[in-house]
């Protein structure tokens, strides 16, 4: 090694000495902007995973019956010993501010004001396979029989841990920023709709959904990894509305992928390494790439996604054989790109300063400018208070919808606005203010029993280095993102020009959720998004505006306003309609934990082992932190060895109650072989409570019988 040479300096006064000890800091040490204070951590969210509704395709048959891969909050800080910010992504179909609230007063009980309201952003990967009833507002929870606070307490705690696990893990770090390319993997859902944005904005771009990931990479001074998050547009809907085993998805399987890749021999959500693929502008993006066709024919669908049988709906596939095969494809893409990028030369890093803004924005009451392409004028233009159109109750060809509505619907019906009308009537305002929109629920106006759909939303920006984080309440589709996008970086380069390669993400689905944001113009065709745009046809004229402000400020360093305050929905006498469990009993003759139905004694890589136990309920306990199933392997020393959880892809856990009014039920485990298996002697264990008729809540355990696994045999 060289020996360190510096310039030769005359030590005659106290300021020459202290400019010496500078020097040799400064040569030393890095500079305080190549060098954050960051920490990753993880927690499982997993709630109840039996006869809860699950949140996102809005189906009350869709109650879950088991596991297919828990769910998990991932929490990122970055501190520059001036400000510190926590990013977390969650595999849940949304956030609300009730959620997010009850996280902050968790940490305030813990550090006091160190994460607060404007310092924390909580973004869901938006999966459509877990369990709901935990929003509050009504529309969202009326699907979901209401309040599930066995749901809400999953989450809120799960998301709590995880910062503190981020907290706890703090250390000197670098961050990188890179960004790649996924292609064969989404899909726009609403091309009739994005087609009718101007042609030479469109002309700007090669596709009509994002293909760009982007990837920040978090490495300790020491050269240790950390964590990493990677943003893609992309709807975690692979798994369909015929699921019923609760699941993160195509998102939450590649964060899987690579958590394993880089912790080894780790159990999911135990390692060190933490990573997220979060989301971003995914409103009108689809990872069904095959696309729609009619679910029983096989014809394509009419221009508004109907199909001519009654009973026959249209549906988009994935590239797989099914559900879970395409949800595999899919997140094996995703995960195949994000470790390439991973894995090249860390170039870009991350220097600058932390600057964070936050605002509630009480969005019915604000205006903005918006320039008329087709009058050639700039128009000062309004919020609606909220409203769902007639196109929101059709679905999307991910999960089309109920009744005979369609998608595309610019009129109205008589015999549904009666049946609207009968809720909550639109004002002549309301109505006018939503063109072409027709309303099918005023929700802006249903007060009864407590608010239908947030007014007041979370807008958050966050500053580090070159790198601007729009958190987003809401699904902004494709070109919306783009705009935003575009809007931001002007901005800041306009502000303060000495920031170079400014990097802008935005972070969707953060803090609360009032469901999409299409541009105007898509706003027209009123396609499922434009339906669920519900501030109206100007949402993202106001949104930009209110993020160019942001940005503004983030850039100067200077405060906001922190705007009106969200009502606090936790206060209100909360609706509930799922029935509690009772009590638990066996079949006669048999025992909780009993294996009535054994492992083959002999499998292979590719074999599906399958168990039967005699359970409980499983929301007797959530097995939080912990697993309802466990394969073990017989180690030399005698010991056993677990080598997959309810958290690993090879396995599913499926209850079933056999008798309602005994309280039996059994649970089936399965075990698919992975070719990577190292053969030897296996079993399966359950885990599982029981709630006893007299009171108390029990634990048991069954174990199967032993049985070998032997590699494949090739002839």
């Amino acid at each position: 090694m060289n020996s360190l040479k510096l310039p030769q300096l005359q030590l005659s006064s106290s300021r020459t000495k202290w400019g010496l000890i500078l020097l040799l800091i400064g040569v030393l040490a890095p500079t305080a902007s190549s060098l954050y204070n960051v920490g990753v951590g993880i927690a499982d969210t997993t709630g109840p995973v039996a006869e809860v509704v699950f949140m996102g395709y809005a189906q009350m048959g869709q109650k879950g019956s088991g596991v297919h891969l828990r769910t998990f909050a991932r929490s990122f800080i970055i501190d520059d010993d001036v400000q510190r910010f926590v990013f977390v992504s969650v595999d849940s179909a949304m956030v609300g501010h009730g959620a997010k609230n009850a996280v902050i007063r968790n940490l305030e009980a813990i550090y006091g004001n160190l994460y607060r309201e404007d310092n924390v952003m909580i973004s869901a990967t938006h999966t459509h396979s877990s369990p709901g009833g935990f929003m509050m507002d009504v529309l969202f929870d009326i699907s979901t029989y209401g309040f599930i606070k066995e749901s809400f307490t999953a989450l809120v705690n799960g998301i709590t841990k995880s910062i503190q696990r981020a907290h706890d893990s703090i250390v000197p770090g670098k961050i990188f920023i890179t960004h790649g390319e996924v292609l064969e993997a989404n899909i726009n859902r609403s091309p009739f709709a994005y087609l009718n944005n101007p042609k030479e904005e469109r002309d700007k771009y090669k596709y009509d959904v994002d293909k760009g990931l982007t990837q920040m990479q978090f490495i300790a001074a020491t050269g240790e990894p950390l964590g990493v998050i990677n943003w893609f547009a992309v709807h975690p809907t692979s798994m369909n509305n015929t699921n019923h085993l609760v699941s993160s998805d195509n998102v939450g399987y590649a964060s899987v992928l690579f958590e394993k890749r880089m912790n080894k021999n780790a159990l999911v959500g135990k390692g060190k390494f933490v990573a997220a693929f979060a989301s971003t502008n995914l409103g009108d993006v689809s990872p069904n790439t095959r696309g729609p066709k009619c679910e029983f024919s096989g014809k394509a669908c009419s221009d508004k996604y109907t199909c001519p049988g009654k009973k026959e709906m249209c549906f988009a596939s994935g590239p797989g054989k099914d559900m879970f095969d395409s949800t595999k494809i899919i997140a094996n893409k995703i995960f195949d790109e994000a470790w390439r990028l991973w894995i090249g030369d860390k170039t870009d890093q991350v220097q600058g300063p932390v600057r964070i803004v936050h605002r509630f924005v009480d969005m019915p009451k604000q205006s903005a400018s918006f320039y008329n392409t087709t009058s050639r004028k700039i128009e000062k233009v309004h919020g609606c208070l909220p409203a769902m159109g007639y196109s929101f109750a059709a679905g999307t060809t991910d999960g089309p919808g109920s009744f005979a509505f369609e998608q595309g619907t610019t009129t109205s019906n008589p015999m549904w606005n009666l049946v609207r009308n009968f809720l909550a009537k639109p004002t002549d305002e309301d109505v006018r203010c939503h063109e072409p929109k027709p309303i099918l629920l005023a929700t802006g106006r249903m007060t009864l029993p407590y608010q239908w759909q947030p007014q007041i939303v979370s807008t958050q920006l966050v500053l580090i280095g070159n790198v601007v984080l729009a958190g987003v309440p809401g699904e902004f589709t494709t070109m919306s993102g783009r705009r935003l996008r575009e809007m931001v970086k002007f901005t800041v380069n306009e502000t303060d020009p000495s920031i170079k390669n400014v990097n802008v993400i935005v972070a969707g689905l953060c803090n609360t959720y009032s469901d999409y944001i299409t541009t105007p113009e898509e706003y027209q065709i009123q396609r499922y998004e434009g339906a669920s745009t519900i501030f109206g046809p100007h949402t993202l004229t106001i949104y930009l505006e209110q993020y160019r402000d942001l940005a503004k400020h983030a850039v100067l360093g200077k405060p906001v306003d922190a705007g009106p305050t969200p009502v606090d929905l936790s206060k209100n006498r909360l609706i509930s309609l799922m029935p509690p469990v009772i009590y638990d009993a066996p079949k006669w003759g048999r025992e909780f934990g009993e294996c009535i139905q054994k492992a083959q004694l002999v499998a292979r890589p590719g074999d599906v082992v399958d168990v039967k136990f005699i359970s409980g309920h499983p929301r007797n306990n959530f097995m939080t932190g912990s697993s309802y199933l466990a394969v073990e392997k017989l180690e030399a020393d005698e010991t056993w060895t677990v080598v997959a959880t309810d958290a690993d892809w090879e396995t599913k856990f499926i209850w079933e109650r056999t008798s309602s009014l005994l309280g039996s039920s059994q649970v089936t485990v399965k075990w698919e072989v992975p070719e990577t298996v190292v053969p030897g002697e296996y079993r399966i264990r359950h885990n599982g409570y029981y709630r006893y008729i007299l009171g108390g809540v029990y634990p048991y355990e069954g174990v199967s019988n032993h049985f070998q696994v032997k590699p494949d045999v090739y002839y």
